[in-house]
């Protein structure tokens, strides 16, 4: 189930951390699925500790829903939620975006972000990879921390709307006419592309998600 990282974190919490998340992240663990920690720490081949602390991280990050009666849960996505998060994301991603360009930044690490990615169910990192890069050059490391914030929920929104109905092709192209906009510097343009990426997929994920719990 568990996907090993290439290079092991030097802790085992920051390793089963990692796990999980990307676990989470590529729909192997999938939405309102509970978490045993014997059964976690059993497939990591790591004691209850590290497990124990890593969904404390995760229930900080979005990803995962702690109850008192019911324990750890990988966390249920819903139309509010959705809505939720890329509110926030349409107000400050795309500003990102563009302060990114005007600054000169560089977007190799979009560019390879962008490679064929085979394994489907990798695909939400790799589109994680690529939004990260667009903003990460904004010269605003606040800026920055809120949307990484928003980034572990924002890709568990993914998953459930490829779900859902599955449009990572359409989504690529447009990922590529974002980042042709930013390499040749123009700022307004590459912003609204990515304004305009975002609001299709955000009404389309919470229409669709109304109508599942209709």
């Amino acid at each position: 189930m568990y996907d090993r990282v290439t290079a092991p974190p030097a802790s085992r919490t920051d390793f089963v951390l990692e796990s999980i998340k990307e676990a989470i992240l590529n729909g192997k663990l999938k939405p309102g699925q509970a978490l045993v920690e014997t059964d976690l720490a059993a497939a990591l081949a790591v004691s209850k500790t590290p497990v124990r602390e890593a969904l404390k991280t995760l229930a900080g990050s979005g990803l995962v829903v702690m109850s008192p009666y019911r324990g750890a849960a990988v966390r249920t996505v819903d139309a509010e939620l959705a809505r939720s998060v890329y509110d926030v994301r349409l107000l400050l991603e795309p500003e990102a975006l563009r302060r990114s360009v005007r600054l000169g930044a560089s977007f190799d690490e979009a560019a390879s972000a962008l490679e064929d990615v085979p394994d489907l169910a990798r695909r939400s990192l790799a589109n994680r990879r690529f939004h990260r890069a667009l903003y990460a050059g904004c010269d605003n490391p606040l800026l920055v921390e809120v949307l990484d914030g928003l980034s572990d929920q924002a890709a568990l929104i993914t998953v459930a709307g490829w779900g859902i109905h599955p449009s990572w092709d359409d989504e690529a192209a447009e990922h590529r006419a974002i980042l042709a906009a930013a390499v040749r510097g123009s700022a307004e343009l590459a912003a609204e592309l990515l304004h305009r990426h975002v609001q299709t997929f955000a009404d389309r994920v919470v229409r669709e998600l109304s109508d599942v719990l209709r």
